[in-house]
């Protein structure tokens, strides 16, 4: 049994490679084999977001405060909002983040393939980040 006490993990300010705008991390649980899971607390400021991803076996995200957009390949965004939980496929390109005027944390929780739990593509274009019309 591992405990890690609140506070003895240190936040780490998420690439810049991967992300756009402010993005915070904190860790919840990097599991080792045979276990695959990895779970993150990934703290927004109002427009950040990630690149373009995938996931190899999926990805769950679980909004605990604020809003956010999600964006899948060729799709608009949709809203999402604190309480609202996302399941994206194996393989499906994505893209998740704060609302433009408002911060987001949401809980990501995926498993890796060979040590990795993400494969990362392009930053998101502002034209693909946009709230939709309401």
């Amino acid at each position: 049994m591992d405990i890690h006490r609140a506070g003895s993990r240190p936040s780490r300010k998420a690439p810049p490679e991967w992300f756009t705008g402010t993005v915070w991390i904190d860790p919840i649980i990097d599991s080792r084999p045979p276990a695959r899971v990895n779970a993150l607390r990934v703290s927004f400021e109002p427009g950040a977001r990630t690149a373009w991803h995938t996931h190899p076996l999926g990805q769950t995200l679980h909004v605990l405060s604020g809003s956010g957009l999600v964006g899948r390949r060729n799709e608009p965004p949709q809203i999402i909002r604190a309480g609202d939980t996302v399941w994206f496929e194996p393989g499906e390109e994505h893209w998740h983040g704060a609302s433009p005027d408002t911060g987001m944390v949401h809980l990501a929780i995926q498993e890796a393939v060979d040590g990795s739990a993400a494969d990362w593509l392009e930053q998101v274009a502002d034209g693909d980040y946009r709230p939709p019309a309401a």
